[in-house]
């Protein structure tokens, strides 16, 4: 028996009906361990509290007013939810929750199309498709995707979040909406950014989602900073690609660390302001010193912690020298040595 399958009935085993939902059941499908179990029940939470004390576990209800009750099982936390569906007013992202009896109406107010299956003792549920979605590695939003953004716009960063994470397209209407409503972004808080940003450039492939992001206008009104370097010609003998492409690489050459991650994402920012033109090339003096400077103005934006600011100011401000943590990686990202993949041909970009 598989670990969700146990996970499974020792949750039905308190709460019944239950059913495994959305992220869990995407990754199970994919054969991946799940990072988070997420279960959803008819039963008001108010019940769901009184069953999970009454098995002798402890109640975590920071989300109950979303219907949200936790408990750990075998060392595992997870989370079990009333069915709901959500109302949006306008201009307004706290939706009113209320709670349904149906898992067809829960499942129906989900993002994507993968992240709305349900499973239950064997049994998938899935009313749009996202099986077929996860085959053909496609993210898909369930029903309108214009209604789904203006739901709650930050679904913009977890579609391309979701683009590095599995590797996936994005069907092309929800791309044409994102790139519409791509000032829509700007309502969503800066630390809800922050975790989607994170993640993105944690992923395997960040960057694909960094790509997207850049191509449907988000950076314009995340860092607008950034977004000026789409398809910039460094006209220098030192540089094979454009400076977008040079900072995806560099990117996806360093390892796996936030601190490296956004220095490489941002260690080129100043170029395009101290540029100057000769007759065969161009150069960029002082470009480190004043990216040190937009960075700071950017973690201000962005709500850093100051650690975090501090370091990645520091890499930022010193990356030319040969002592640098970064140094090595912007370098093998100057020249023609391996490939960017960014879901479209790079003389495209």
């Amino acid at each position: 028996m598989e670990k969700y399958e146990e996970l499974y009935n020792k949750v039905s085993k308190i709460v019944n009906p239950v059913y495994l939902v959305g992220g869990s059941v995407r990754d199970i499908l994919l054969g991946r361990e799940p990072k988070d179990y997420d279960f959803t029940t008819p039963i008001f939470p108010d019940e769901i509290e009184k069953l999970v004390r009454a098995a002798g576990k402890r109640a975590y209800l920071i989300g109950k007013k979303f219907g949200t009750i936790g408990c750990k099982i075998d060392g595992e936390f997870v989370e079990i939810t009333t069915f709901r569906q959500e109302q949006y007013s306008k201009n307004n992202r706290k939706p009113q929750v209320d709670f349904v009896q149906n898992i067809e109406n829960d499942l129906k107010r989900r993002d994507f199309t993968i992240n709305a299956m349900a499973w239950k003792n064997g049994d998938l549920i899935d009313l749009f498709d996202g099986q077929k979605d996860l085959k053909n590695k496609m993210i898909r939003s369930v029903g309108n995707p214009q209604e789904r953004i203006k739901e709650d716009p930050l679904r913009m960063l977890r579609c391309a979040r979701f683009m590095s994470q599995l590797n996936f397209e994005v069907e092309p209407n929800l791309e044409e909406k994102i790139k519409e409503n791509s000032f829509r972004i700007l309502f969503i808080s800066r630390e809800r950014w922050m975790m989607e940003l994170d993640k993105i450039l944690l992923s395997e492939n960040p960057e694909i989602g960094l790509n997207f992001m850049m191509k449907n206008r988000l950076f314009n009104y995340i860092i607008p900073e950034l977004s000026l370097q789409y398809k910039y010609d460094q006209n220098s003998p030192y540089h094979d690609f454009d400076l977008w492409i040079h900072t995806l690489k560099t990117v996806m050459a360093t390892p796996k660390d936030i601190i490296l991650r956004w220095a490489a994402l941002l260690h080129d920012i100043g170029k395009p302001f101290v540029r100057t033109d000769k007759t065969d090339r161009s150069n960029y003096i002082h470009h480190a010193l004043l990216g040190a400077e937009i960075a700071d103005k950017i973690a201000y934006q962005l709500k850093w912690s100051k650690d975090r600011k501090k370091a990645v100011l520091e890499i930022v401000k010193n990356h030319l020298d040969k002592d640098s943590p970064l140094k090595k990686y912007d370098d093998v990202s100057k020249k023609n040595k391996f490939q960017v993949q960014t879901g479209e041909s790079q003389n495209k970009l």
